[in-house]
C-alpha cells in the first residue's frame, strides 16, 4: 500500500477558454493534513472537485486511496467526506435528521444511520441542538454540522474546501481545534485555504496554486525557507518617535521597508540578520527613538507568497455558469 493518500499525475481541466487546472502533479501523505494554499481562481475547488469524483479531468491521472478517479468513481465515494465552501445543509431539517439523511445517502441501514448521527453530533458539540432545525443554527454551527455531515460515513480521506470562509475569529479557531482532533484519530486531510494563518496553523505539507499549476511545494518552514532571509522588526514605543525611526532605518537591510505607523512596527528584510539587527539598535539610539521591541524573525506565508506570485490575489475566474452545484455530499 501506498504512503500517500492522494497521487496526482499531470492534471488538467479547462472551462471553456480558462484554463483551471494546467498539469497539477502532488502527493499527499496518509494521516496528514496536506494544504492548498492560493488566491481565487487558482485552481484549488476544481482539484478538489476531481478529486472527490464530481468532475471528470480532461487529462493527467488521480488517486485518491489507490481509486482511479475516473474509472473507480462507485468504489471511491463510500471512503471520502468533502466539506465545501458553503455549509451544504437542508435548513428545513433538524441537525439530527440532517445526519441520519446523509447515513442513509452513504447506505447504513436506519438504526445505524440514527446511532452515527448522535455520536457525530455529540464530537461536534450539537446535540444540544440536535432537535432544533438548522435554519435557526449560527453560521459557526452550521459549519461544525457540515463538518460532522462529512464524517458520517468515517471516510478515509476528507476534503475541506475553506472550511473557515465566512467564519468569526473565534468560531475559525474552534474549526481549527476541530480538524487537528480528526488528525490526531488518524483522519488524512486535504485542506484548501486563502488565509495563509491556517495554512501555516493546520498543514504538515503545503502545495501553493497559481494560475492552476503547482508553483512550490514543502513544509512551512521549507516554503519560508526559499526567501532565504530574516526580518528585523521593530515596534517604536511613541508615535511621535515614528518618522525618526523611519528615518534611522531607511537604508538598512536588503529590500522595501514596511511601516505600520497605526502599529507603530516597521519591518525590514535583512542582508545578515544579527549584524543588521545591531545595526538597527546603534541607529535607534543614536535617533534617541525608544524602543518597544526589537528582534528578528522569519518570513510569514505572506510574504513567501507574494514573492512566489509577485501579485495580490486575483478574482475567480472560472465562469460561473461552469461551476459544477456546491451540495453533493458522496
Amino acid at each position: 500500500m501506498s504512503d500517500n493518500a492522494i497521487q496526482v499525475e499531470g492534471v488538467r481541466k479547462a472551462f471553456g477558454s480558462v484554463q483551471a487546472l494546467a498539469g497539477v502533479s502532488l502527493e499527499a501523505p496518509r494521516g496528514r493534513v496536506f494544504g492548498l494554499l492560493g488566491p481565487n481562481g487558482a485552481g484549488k475547488t476544481t482539484l478538489v472537485r476531481i478529486l472527490t469524483t464530481l468532475l471528470l479531468p480532461d487529462d493527467g491521472r488521480a488517486t485518491v486511496v489507490g481509486h482511479d478517479v475516473r474509472t473507480e468513481r462507485e468504489s471511491l465515494r463510500p471512503l471520502i467526506g468533502l466539506a465545501g465552501q458553503y455549509a451544504a445543509v437542508d435548513e428545513n431539517l433538524t441537525g439530527r435528521e440532517n445526519l441520519v439523511m446523509v447515513g442513509r445517502l452513504y447506505h447504513l441501514g436506519r438504526h445505524d444511520a440514527r446511532r452515527r448521527a448522535d455520536e457525530v453530533l455529540e464530537r461536534f458539540g450539537l446535540s444540544e441542538a440536535a432537535g432544533r432545525t438548522a435554519k435557526t443554527y449560527s453560521g459557526g454551527m452550521r459549519r461544525r454540522l457540515d463538518l460532522a455531515a462529512s464524517l458520517v460515513g468515517r471516510p478515509q480521506v476528507l476534503f475541506l474546501d475553506e472550511p473557515t470562509t465566512g467564519l468569526d475569529p473565534r468560531s475559525r479557531r474552534d474549526t481549527w481545534a476541530l480538524i487537528k482532533e480528526l488528525v490526531g484519530g488518524g483522519a488524512t486531510l486535504l485542506l484548501t485555504t486563502q488565509y495563509l494563518e491556517e495554512a501555516d496553523e493546520l498543514a504538515d505539507r503545503i502545495a501553493v496554486v497559481d494560475h492552476g499549476t503547482v508553483i512550490a511545494e514543502g513544509t512551512s518552514d521549507e516554503l519560508k525557507g526559499q526567501l532565504a532571509k530574516d526580518y528585523v522588526e521593530v515596534g517604536v514605543a511613541r508615535p511621535e518617535a515614528f518618522d525618526a525611526a523611519l528615518e534611522a532605518l531607511r537604508d538598512l537591510g536588503n529590500g522595501e521597508l514596511q511601516a505600520e505607523r497605526q502599529a507603530l512596527r516597521i519591518s525590514l528584510p535583512a542582508k545578515d540578520g544579527a549584524r543588521d539587527l545591531l545595526q538597527a539598535v546603534r541607529r535607534l539610539d543614536a535617533a534617541d527613538v525608544d524602543v518597544a521591541d526589537i528582534g528578528l524573525r522569519r518570513p510569514s506565508l505572506d510574504e513567501v507568497f507574494l514573492a512566489l506570485t509577485g501579485r495580490e490575489a486575483p478574482e475567480d475566474t472560472v465562469p460561473h455558469a461552469e461551476r459544477p452545484r456546491e451540495g453533493v455530499r458522496a
